[in-house]
C-alpha cells in the first residue's frame, strides 16, 4: 500500500502514535514521514506539537489533526502574466 492510499482511520492511528511517542526515534520518524506524505498540509507535524503556529488550540484530537491536515488547500500564486495585466489596468485607470 502506498502511503498516499492510507485511510483516514489509519492516519488517525498514526497521529495517535506520534502524539504518544512510545516508539523508538526511528519508528516515530517513519510515522511522521508517512503522515507528511499522506496529507496536503505542509506543516502537518505543527498541528500536533505546535498548533498555536496554525492559530489552533493545543487540545486537538488525532481526528481533528487528520481532518485539518486533509482540508488544507494551498493557495495558488498569481501567474506573472495575470499580475502584469492587473498592473497595466491599474496604471491605465490612474491616468
Amino acid at each position: 500500500m502506498e502511503e498516499r492510499d492510507l485511510t483516514r482511520d489509519r492516519l488517525v492511528e498514526i497521529v495517535r502514535e506520534i502524539m504518544a511517542a512510545h516508539g523508538t526515534e526511528m519508528e516515530n520518524e517513519r510515522l511522521v514521514d508517512i503522515l507528511e506524505a499522506s496529507v496536503p498540509h505542509p506543516r502537518a507535524l505543527d498541528l500536533i506539537f505546535h498548533p498555536d503556529l496554525e492559530n489552533l488550540t493545543d487540545d486537538l484530537t488525532a481526528e481533528e489533526v487528520v481532518d485539518i491536515a486533509f482540508s488544507y488547500t494551498p493557495f495558488a500564486p498569481i501567474p506573472l502574466e495575470a499580475e502584469s495585466d492587473a498592473h497595466r489596468k491599474n496604471v491605465a485607470q490612474r491616468e
